[in-house]
């Protein structure tokens, strides 16, 4: 049997996010249904107050140049508006999912380049078997040599206690 209230991703459910998002950033400014209409309207956005109150209440659906408006009368970026609203209240919670996710998309992104760049290298030590072992030899050095230089640059030099050419020490 399925859940009545399944969890959702953090883009699900963005309409509704919208709606919630949009009272709570009116009230939190101290701003009136009529206020933010008004400050709508002065951006080019046209909508009346009822429109306001209908969209905060689900009453009225919001289409894309409205959250458009929304977004940029509050000063939010339009993925923010969207985001769940416990999250979306914490604008830097979704600054930082935000750079998660793009952190994630460039390493999916980077995987995509490591693989089509190691295809290339095999196809081509495929038609060079004679130099293909120094090429290995090569490639695994350098992944190596990289390895240790992020290893290090993000947890420091290794420390002698992880030495295991130093010498024990005597009792």
């Amino acid at each position: 049997m399925a859940d009545a209230d399944p969890a959702q991703g953090v883009l699900l459910s963005g309409e509704n996010n919208v709606a919630v998002r949009i009272k709570l950033e009116r009230e939190a400014r101290g701003w009136s249904t009529n206020a933010l209409s008004d400050r709508l309207n002065e951006a080019g956005f046209d909508m009346n107050p009822s429109a306001v109150w209908r969209i905060e209440n689900g009453r009225r659906r919001i289409n894309l140049d409205e959250a458009i408006g929304f977004a940029e009368v509050f000063g939010l970026d339009l993925r923010n508006l969207v985001g769940p609203p416990q999250l979306a209240a914490q604008a830097r919670a979704m600054e930082l999912i935000d750079e998660v996710v793009d952190a994630f998309r460039a390493t999916q992104r980077a995987n995509v380049t490591l693989t089509e760049a190691r295809d290339a290298l095999d196809a081509y030590l495929t038609e060079h078997p004679g130099i293909r072992e120094e090429a290995e030899i090569a490639v695994s050095n350098a992944i190596a040599a990289e390895a240790s230089k992020h290893l290090q640059k993000a947890y420091g030099p290794p420390s002698d206690e992880h030495d295991t050419d130093a010498p024990a020490d005597e009792a």
